[in-house]
């Protein structure tokens, strides 16, 4: 029995000892045969898209929020009472100064009229024969004064009859586009009675505020660009017309007009706007693609790409970490302000990934194009 175990303990020692000589053998154990081919081994090159540093001149601007004004804006209404006899405009229809709008029945005041012009002929009439006979002496000056001054009554009584069929006959004051209509034919009016909303919306003015600290930057002609959401991100472009002269006690802000050519008429009064006022002074900056930034805690790096020689004399492209200084940002680009210099090419896509001294070969037909002024399709 005691033999039996010593046989079965060397057969397994001959067997560790022969798989140890496999694995292990210096030269050409498998273990030495992996290990030198891990040496000899060379790691393909990442594939990345690049930019270079960019000195460029930014605008310097001034941002603010702002609501969407009508440069005239009224109801339209009722300036005397009266029955609806005729509706002449559609709801939401553009009409010239002037255009008829509504006619109130005016059959008396016509009726009124017609009599009151006869009695103005007639008395023009009086008025013609008494002036002949002054200039002969054959009336006294009272009478003719009686006569004139009957004559004027008349015209008087004339025009007040057409001030009132005037004023029923409803007219649009100024050009523009009128809203919903309001009233109904055969409607009875009073004095006030809304008959639509008629606004001016070509140009059209923009009202925002700027802080206390910007007052001096801001000069009546001064250039502003106004993005309004319900107008599908469209950029309209304009001048600052007016500028408050006193500054608001409660926020320490001041109000600036700015007026819009709105043709199309995209913009609507009470919409939401951003504001962006462009002024005179640029800024000098290196700017790079803002998705070449490692951000990190201890802080915010770029990759270089550098050129050696290699082995084979070719030119090969190495990763350099640089930590930099970074200032604004606009768009899809941040300023440099330390820590890069201009014309050197970053890294611009999957930064996370790298490492000082990888090889990497630049490919940038998939690379995104940054701009200043990004205009996403979806917002």
């Amino acid at each position: 029995m005691a033999f039996k175990i010593f046989l079965s303990i060397g057969a397994l020692i001959v067997v560790v000892a022969t798989l140890a000589a496999v694995k292990f053998a210096p030269g050409f154990g498998q273990f030495s045969i992996m290990a030198a081919a891990g040496a000899s081994m060379v790691m393909p090159p990442e594939t990345v898209t690049a930019a270079t540093a960019k000195a460029e001149n930014w605008e310097n601007t001034l941002n603010s929020t702002g609501s969407v004004v009508t440069v005239q804006g009224v109801t339209v209404s009722a300036e005397m009472a009266g029955k609806v006899v005729s509706i002449n405009f559609e709801s939401g229809a553009a009409v010239a100064a002037g255009d008829l709008l509504v006619q109130l029945d005016t059959s008396t005041e016509e009726a009124q009229l017609r009599a009151a012009e006869a009695n103005a002929a007639w008395a023009g009439v009086n008025l013609q024969r008494s002036t002949e006979l002054l200039e002969k002496k054959a009336v006294s000056k009272s009478d003719f004064d009686l006569v004139d001054a009957q004559h004027k009554q008349a015209v008087a009584q004339a025009d007040n009859i057409r001030a009132v069929i005037a004023k029923k006959t409803i007219r649009a004051p100024f050009a523009g586009r009128l809203g919903l209509r309001l009233v109904n034919l055969g409607q009875i009016l009073k004095e006030g009675d809304p008959i639509a909303t008629l606004q001016t919306l070509d140009p059209i003015y923009v009202n925002f505020s700027l802080p206390q600290q910007q007052f001096s930057a801001i000069t009546p002609g001064a250039p502003v660009r106004v993005t309004a959401g319900a107008a599908s991100g469209e950029i309209f472009e304009g001048k600052i017309t007016a500028v408050n002269p006193d500054v608001d006690p409660a926020t320490r802000n001041f109000r600036i007009q700015a007026t819009l050519p709105n043709t199309g008429e995209k913009l609507h009064p009470g919409m939401f706007a951003d504001v962006v006022v462009v002024l005179p002074a640029t800024e000098k900056v290196l700017s790079i693609p803002a998705t070449a930034i490692l951000y990190a805690p201890y802080g915010d790096s770029v990759f270089i790409i550098d050129e050696t020689k290699g082995a084979g004399g070719q030119n090969t492209k190495i990763l350099r970490q640089q930590f930099v200084r970074l200032g604004e940002a606009r768009g899809d680009f941040v300023s440099v302000l330390d820590g890069l210099k201009e014309g050197e090419s970053v890294v611009t896509a999957g930064v996370f990934k790298l490492r000082p001294g990888m090889t990497v070969v630049v490919d940038n037909k998939l690379a995104p194009d940054a701009q200043l002024s990004p205009k996403p399709k979806d917002t």
